[in-house]
């Protein structure tokens, strides 16, 4: 068992992550060599919510201990919710009707490439550097490794 507490902006968070190894005994899940459970009572304003989260994964109890693993999810969001607003809010994911056949996961991949080139521009954000581009066309053309045109 581990937990963190943290305070901060008007709002207390409290996580604890139990593990188990009991999944791998049952041999449900392939690959999965522990199963964890997370807390979070989260109290803002007075007013205290608390949710459960459940999760497996390929890491081992050698590999990530419940302090460990706890870090690692802490640590995670801020990254993969970043990614997810700059992909929708910049890139128009969620207002993408394509739903069939490998087409989504391709322009994820794309979105995902373009996310990673926008970082290089010297900008002060991400829809600055879009617009930037838009407008110095061969410096667009050199981020992905096309010689300026004569």
């Amino acid at each position: 068992m581990a937990t963190s507490v943290d305070k901060g902006h008007g709002r207390i968070e409290k996580r604890t992550l139990h593990t188990t190894t009991i999944l791998t005994a049952e041999g449900k899940w392939k690959g999965a060599k522990q199963g964890f459970h997370v807390t979070r009572e989260r109290t803002v304003k007075g007013k205290k919510t608390i949710e459960d989260v459940y999760g497996i994964t390929s890491l081992s109890i050698q590999q990530a201990n419940a302090a460990t693993r706890l870090s690692i999810l802490r640590d995670h969001w801020p990254i993969e919710n970043g990614l997810h607003w700059v992909r929708d809010e910049t890139l128009g994911e969620d207002r993408c009707r394509v739903r069939m056949g490998a087409a989504p996961q391709v322009l994820a991949a794309i979105r995902n490439a373009v996310v990673h080139l926008l970082a290089d521009v010297d900008t002060e954000n991400r829809p600055e550097a879009i617009e930037w581009l838009q407008i110095h066309h061969d410096e667009a053309r050199a981020l992905i490794g096309i010689p300026q045109s004569e």
